[in-house]
């Protein structure tokens, strides 16, 4: 019993340790311009094309439902692994690896070897969201970048466009968020598009849709070909970071089969209405949620390393 509380206590100790070194001030000594570059870059990319505020947002998701927030998703394939680009939920989808790149490389000018990969892409995806209309949040700082990839976690942990309620719920709560969380952080879709591909069988053979909206997008996604074809999360303001997601949902304008499951007589429902009148609540639990995301599973102290180049590990 005495060695157990002990091993107890030591794990709690470690548990502390780690989340510990997290900090909003984690750059403030050693590289104090640091989030302002972040900023400013972001903001020129989203200026030059608002798409890729979903895109950099979108990539911090998946990097972290993938072991962590650890940069892992930015990583080329090697001869020793095959990395999560290619991945079913990422393969000609995933995108914004370039502006990461121009990030990392006025940081490192900046302060060498200091800011990692897995940071960039947080804080990235809090400026995207600001850049587009949304709420701000506190990024946690201190993560480390991971040294190796997982192809297969990737096609495990991301959930797919064509899941139900019952997978959406069970796949966040893996990574330990509640139903509402997963409502909240599905408010991403108020931004950016999706190809043809992730909502064609939605548009020519579901019932919950409004047959206006499934008729304009047919048009632009064929029953066959066209499969990257492009039409926006929320076809009401697919630039802005508003609640229009929701609304969407009410008139069974959801462009995936996994959004409108938020809206389908189930579980979520009355969560969906609640954002769809009230923006603030909305944008205190999304933000709310994106920090908690944040924070799954950072490689922190020694663990990992600061990569220089954020497609290779150091020395490689």
């Amino acid at each position: 019993m005495a060695s157990s509380l002990s091993a107890l206590c030591t794990f709690l100790f470690l548990v502390g340790a780690v989340s510990a070194q997290l900090s909003s001030t984690f750059y403030d000594s050693s590289c104090p311009r640091a989030l302002s570059t972040i900023q400013t870059a972001v903001r020129n990319a989203v200026s030059n094309e608002l798409r890729m505020g979903a895109s950099l947002l979108r990539l911090h998701f998946h990097d972290c439902f993938v072991n962590g927030c650890d940069g892992s998703i930015l990583l080329d394939d090697t001869s020793t692994f095959t990395g999560e680009k290619t991945a079913g939920p990422n393969a000609n989808s995933v995108r914004g690896f370039d502006v990461i790149d121009t990030i990392k490389s006025q940081v490192e000018t900046l302060c060498p070897g200091v800011v990692s990969c897995a940071d960039i892409v947080a804080v990235a995806a809090r400026d995207s969201v600001v850049a587009l209309g949304g709420s701000s949040w506190t990024v946690q700082l201190g993560r480390r970048d991971a040294t190796t990839a997982s192809l297969s976690a990737a096609n495990s942990d991301l959930p797919a466009p064509t899941s139900d309620l019952s997978t959406l719920i069970s796949a966040f709560s893996n990574k330990g968020f509640t139903a509402k969380e997963m409502v909240a952080l599905s408010g991403s879709h108020t931004i950016g598009q999706a190809r043809c591909t992730s909502f064609r069988n939605r548009i020519y053979n579901e019932a919950n849709i409004d047959s206006t909206f499934a008729a304009n997008l047919q048009k632009n996604c064929p029953s066959s070909g066209g499969d990257d074809d492009l039409s926006p999360l929320d076809s009401t303001t697919s630039t802005v970071f508003d609640n229009a997601y929701y609304t969407n949902l009410l008139s069974e304008k959801g462009l995936l089969h996994s959004d409108q499951q938020l809206f389908n007589n189930g579980s979520t429902d009355t969560q969906v209405r609640a954002y769809s009148t009230n923006s603030a609540t909305f944008f205190t639990d999304f933000a709310n949620a994106m920090i908690k995301m944040g924070n799954l599973s950072p490689l922190t102290g020694s663990s990992g390393q600061i990569r220089t180049n954020c497609r290779k590990v150091n020395g490689s």
